[in-house]
Order: structure tokens, then sequence, then C-alpha cells
């Protein structure tokens, strides 16, 4: 989105358009939609800005739910935004910890903000971008505690504020089409800047989840988030933010709700035994976290094969923190061999899962040529250091 469109956007005609579009047929018929509206007199401009903003709004309600209808989207701004359930638990350490006043640095379109402001925290929301402040700005507008300045987050004082959450940036600038910056030097601002503040004020930073582990500092406590089975952040938290005693967690939020477990470091491995009857592989929260001991341990599993993150277990127990498999059969990892077994059982449907195996999955399934009416899951990895395929069947979660 350009400042043009934007501004544009923000006329009281442009935000009712929204509305109108909205609640019609622009998605079935979008080519009459536009047609429609450049009869009525509206620019090329404002009509391709407002088709916008209604796909995004529905592409939103995954992460916003029912506020998505009443906010303001860029492209980028949205791919990148916390879900409002993630910056919730976000606001929550700051209200935990008795810190009310709150700079939100890098707030993209203010996700993070929202939740906080909701709280009763008094949020000052910063973003660099012009057009994304903006965009801030409509969506926290309904929050008498948030305020949105145009600026960067390294011209700020800090010291006006009792807590301080960054959300440096890890993409290129601009609204859409933006790409990932790898090298954590590049972001902006600096993780340098970020440690430095967590030295001698509370903060809060979120960061990708294949941050590197190493560059993560010892006085911190590291989380890793996972929302319906994807992971979606490292959260690093420090000072008062932290919690006593915790510097490794992974958090899995699910549709049965909320759970966690936290160690003061990295879990120690389990020892790797014959495969049982069922496979466990383990949320990729709790990968991230290091965390794998400490689940083999709760469900009495031991691991598959060394340096591999799957479990093994004689028993079917129930956790959120891993998903359950039946074992069927077990076959060496050989493409003429497991073709023709899966012919055999009528195998149609395949869900393929690989770890330590050199194979892309989407090539694997077009070269069994699935013709059968069944559906199974097929686990291509290594069992005590050699190649296995195990064909299993999927436990569903109560």
């Amino acid at each position: 989105m350009e400042r043009a469109e934007l501004v544009e956007l923000l006329t009281p005609d442009g935000l009712t358009l929204i509305d109108q579009v909205g609640g019609s047929d622009a998605d079935t018929d979008p080519v009459g939609t536009v047609s429609r509206l450049r009869a009525e007199g509206h620019s090329p401009a404002l009509v391709s800005a407002v088709l916008t903003q209604v796909r995004l709004r529905r592409k939103a309600v995954g992460k916003f739910g029912e506020f998505a209808s009443r906010m303001l989207f860029t492209e980028a701004g949205l791919e990148q935004a916390t879900r409002l359930r993630v910056a919730a638990l976000h606001a929550g350490r700051f209200s935990s910890a008795g810190l009310t006043r709150v700079a939100d640095l890098g707030c993209g379109i203010g996700g993070d903000a929202m939740a906080m402001a909701a709280m009763d925290l008094e949020v000052t929301a910063v973003d660099a971008d012009e057009v994304t402040a903006t965009v801030a700005s409509y969506n926290l507008a309904p929050f008498p505690t948030a305020d949105v300045r145009h600026s960067n987050a390294e011209d700020i004082d800090t010291s006006e504020f009792d807590g301080l959450y960054f959300d440096p940036a890890r993409r290129t600038a601009g609204h859409s089409n933006t790409t990932r910056l790898t090298r954590p030097e590049d972001y902006s601002p600096s993780l340098d800047l970020v440690f430095g503040r967590a030295a001698t004020q509370p903060v809060g930073v979120k960061l990708g989840p294949g941050f590197d582990r190493s560059l993560i500092p010892e006085n911190c406590e590291a989380q890793w988030v996972s929302v319906d089975g994807q992971v979606v952040e490292l959260g690093l938290w420090f000072g008062p933010l932290a919690r006593v005693g915790v510097r490794r967690s992974a958090l899995v939020l699910d549709g049965a709700g909320t759970h966690e477990l936290t160690a003061p470091a990295d879990s120690e491995d389990v020892a790797v035994r014959e495969p049982g009857e069922f496979l466990y592989e383990p949320d990729g929260a709790v990968i991230r976290a290091r965390l794998i001991g400490d689940v083999a341990r709760e469900i009495g599993a031991g691991m598959l094969s060394p340096g591999i993150a799957y479990l093994t277990g004689d028993a079917e127990v129930a956790t959120p923190f891993a998903a359950a498999f039946r074992v069927i059969e077990r076959f060496p990892l050989d493409e003429r061999t497991l073709k023709r077994e899966l012919a055999k059982r009528d195998i149609g449907t395949l869900e393929v899962k690989k770890r330590g195996a050199d194979i892309d999955p989407a090539v694997f399934r077009k070269r069994m040529a699935l013709r059968g009416s069944k559906s199974a899951t097929i686990v291509l990895t290594r069992v005590n250091g050699k190649h296995a395929a195990l064909l299993c069947e999927r436990i569903p979660r109560n």
C-alpha cells in the first residue's frame, strides 16, 4: 500500500466503502465488483485499495478473529503480525510483572499493542515506516491508553517507560513482496541495541523460531510458541518478564487450550530403544526448545535413533506435546518395495513425514503412483542409525 492509497482509504467514503464491499460478492465476482465501483465514480486507486483491504481482512480472521473486520492491514504487516491469542500472553507478562508504561518498538500494524492496551497498559507503539505507523494508529484508535509514534526505535528515549517490547524488522522494507533477512546483524533495530536495553530495563523480544540458539543470551527466558502445530515465534524475556528458574519453554496452543513445558535448561535426551508399537512426533516448539527428553520421560518413550526427533514406545499415551502414530509395519527405505507394499494395502492417500532422510516428500509421493481407496502415514527416517520406512496410522487427538 502506498501513502497516496492510504490517504484516500482513510476518508469517510473510503472506510464506508470497505464495509460495503466486505459484505458483497467481491470474492465470487471481482470483475463485476470493480466495474460497479468504477461506474459509481470511485477512482482506480481507491477501488484497488478497498478490494485489497477486504481480502486482507478475511485473511486476518485466523489471527485476529472478530477484530479483523474493523482493522486495516498491509500485506507484509499481516504476515508478520502476532496472533491476538499470542499477543495476549505477551501483554500478560507485562501486566503480571507490574509494568504499566510499555513501548512497543517495531509495532507493525499494532497487534501486540492492541493486546497491551486491552489490559489497560499505557502503550506507545513505534514504527519506522510511515504507512505502517498510520495503519497502527487506525487500529489502536479505539484504545484510549495507546498512542503511536512514527520513529526509529533507536531514536526513542526509553527512560520514560518501565517496560520495552521489541519486534525487530526481520524482512526487507516494504508493504508487500518482502524477503526474509537471514543475518541477525541486519535486523532493525539491531540485536546489540535490544540486548543492551535488556541490561538496564525489563525487555521482551519477538524473534523468528529458527533464530540461532547460540546467540540467545544466558540471562533470559527463551520461549518457543506453536499454534495449531505451527511454530510461530521465539520470545526472549529479560528481568522481571522472565520467570524464576525458567530458561527454556515450549508453549503449545491448540483447540484444546494452552499447554506448556518449562525447564531450567535444555533437557537430556533419553536412550535409544527398539521401535515399539507407537511412534511419537514432538511438537515443533518442543523440538526447538530442546525439551524432547522431558516429553519422552513423561510418556515413557525412548529415542528412535540418535539425533532424530522421533520417540517410540509400547503404550498409547495422549499428550499435547506430541502427535501419536500406531506403527503398522517397518520396511527398508527402498522405493520399489514401498510402492509395491502401498499398492498391496490399497493406499491412495499418503501423509509423508521424514527426518534424517534426504527425500522430498512431494516427489516421493508422486513416485508411489497411489491409486487406492485407503489412507496412511509413512515415516521416512532412521531407526537406531539405519534408514527405514515406518508405515503408520495417525491417532486422532481427543
